[in-house]
């Protein structure tokens, strides 16, 4: 009993205590199957440089379904528990919630009492998800004062029953409880969100409809500019919107948000897919002023040129390369955000001690479109730097190489392998590709989204500021 009422070892007020923690020994990674032939699954990878299994999956974990579309997910408790807001001050972090963003099916995955071998503990169907909540297309999870937070890319049914959203679902019994938002304002497309806990707002983003990303990207509406190019912010509390900033229509999918970890700290990070005038990719910063928010383009990616024969039908056009920057991430300190071009296989890491001017301070390339850069070890890498995760002391940075499988097959046409590997990061900055790390997933699966065992720089929001 006394145990129970113990606050979770793996929740820390601030950043800087969370960086103090011990490093991570597992990883569990989301593996979707490309064609929806074989359900998807949860990889279960060892990380423990101390372990003769480095590098290897311990287990995995198939679920009973087909056509999932693993995505992003994430656990049902974090450090958010510990503000003064939330009513749930004695939970664990212990149960994955892994929502299917083609089904719309939700997975409750326990991971105790074997971290190593966690096992199904509930299934939500999607004609519940559209019941209580009138959205569909579960993308994002994170857990908050509230309980858990996931968002969605489509109204219900066939994803245009009314805007997508938000919803609630309870951290305990996974009860859904019904949309978050009270007024919603002008939002009509979403993406990824998130928040500062004691300043009491939300930052949305947007990518597009699911009839736009389903069967493939949609060319003409890309080059029409009718995906996504806003952020929405919200107060949090009173679930309403307060202001929309249009980044311009040209700057085409708004996609990953990553405020700083710090609440102290009211900016935050947006990247941009591309940009349709020069098909280059950006990164934005955004910041509160006088109760105003402002958002600015602070840093640019350009396309590289490259013989039409080494590109798909998709890009020949253009005789270039894109980008594509597909995910961002900050680390617990706030001080490098690493940013995934998936086009051109490429991981950058900026130094944005100071926000307002990113400085690039470190750089590796794998796989990519033309480049086709194999890995160190000496093998071949389909894909490119994609859904990227930190480790919470700073030290190392894992990515996976799939995008969502219907854009894998347009821009990789041969094919994307699931592939885990990871960089070392300097002690002064500066990123290297480990030649050890490199966890082979198999064609029939590709990989996405990592979480890390006790947290990572994208799981948790802080409720203090760092000493």
């Amino acid at each position: 009993m006394l145990e129970s009422l113990r606050t979770d070892p793996t929740f820390h007020p601030s950043p800087r205590l969370a960086m103090e923690a011990e490093p991570e020994r597992i990883a569990y990674t989301a593996l979707l199957s490309p064609d929806a032939s074989r359900p998807d699954a949860l990889a279960v990878v060892d990380v423990d440089p101390a372990s003769p299994a480095y590098g290897t999956v311990l287990h995995r974990l198939d679920m009973p379904n087909k056509g999932d579309e693993f995505h992003h997910f994430g656990w049902n408790a974090c450090s958010s528990a510990l503000s003064p807001m939330s009513g749930h001050a004695f939970l664990k972090r212990r149960y994955l919630v892994i929502p299917g963003i083609r089904s719309s099916r939700i997975y409750i995955v326990d991971t105790q009492p074997d971290p190593a071998k966690p096992t199904i503990a509930k299934v939500i169907e999607p004609e519940e998800v559209f019941r209580k909540t009138g959205y569909s297309r579960p993308h994002t999870t994170h857990c908050g004062p509230e309980g858990l937070y996931i968002s969605t890319l489509g109204g219900a049914g066939d994803g245009t029953q009314g805007p997508p959203g938000v919803f609630i679902m309870d951290c305990k019994s996974f009860e859904i409880q019904g949309k978050w938002e009270i007024d919603r304002g002008p939002q009509k497309l979403h993406y990824d969100f998130w928040w500062n806990l004691p300043r009491d707002y939300m930052v949305s983003s947007e990518w597009g409809l699911p009839a736009q990303f389903e069967n493939g990207i949609v060319a003409e509406d890309l080059l029409g500019n009718k995906y996504g190019h806003q952020l929405h912010f919200w107060e949090l509390s009173g679930r309403r919107h307060i202001q929309t900033i249009d980044l311009g229509a040209n700057h085409q999918m708004a996609l990953e948000v990553r405020p700083a970890h710090d609440p102290a700290r009211e900016y935050g990070f947006v990247g941009v897919v591309v940009d349709t005038t020069n098909l280059e990719a950006s990164i934005w910063t955004w910041w509160r002023e006088g109760g105003t928010f402002h958002a600015k383009k602070t840093a640019t990616i350009p396309p590289e040129p490259a013989d039409a024969a080494l590109l798909p039908d998709l890009l020949k056009g253009f005789g270039a390369v894109p980008p594509l920057v597909t995910d961002i991430d900050l680390s617990l300190d706030d001080r490098f955000l690493y940013v995934a071009c998936w086009g051109t296989g490429e991981l950058r890491q900026y130094d944005v001690t100071d926000p307002m001017n990113p400085r690039l301070s470190g750089s590796v390339h794998v796989g990519g479109i033309a480049r086709r850069t194999p890995h160190p070890n000496g093998s071949a890498f389909g894909g490119g730097p994609q859904m990227t995760e930190i480790s919470r002391d700073g030290k190392r940075v894992y990515f996976t190489n799939s995008l969502y499988s219907s854009w894998d097959a347009q821009f990789y046409p041969a094919g994307v392998p699931g592939r885990m590997v990871m960089c070392n990061v300097g002690e002064n900055g500066g990123i290297e590709l480990d030649k050890k790390f490199v966890v082979d997933f198999g064609a029939e699966f590709g990989a996405h989204q990592i979480r890390l065992q006790g947290g990572d720089c994208s799981t948790d929001s802080f409720c203090y500021s760092s000493a």
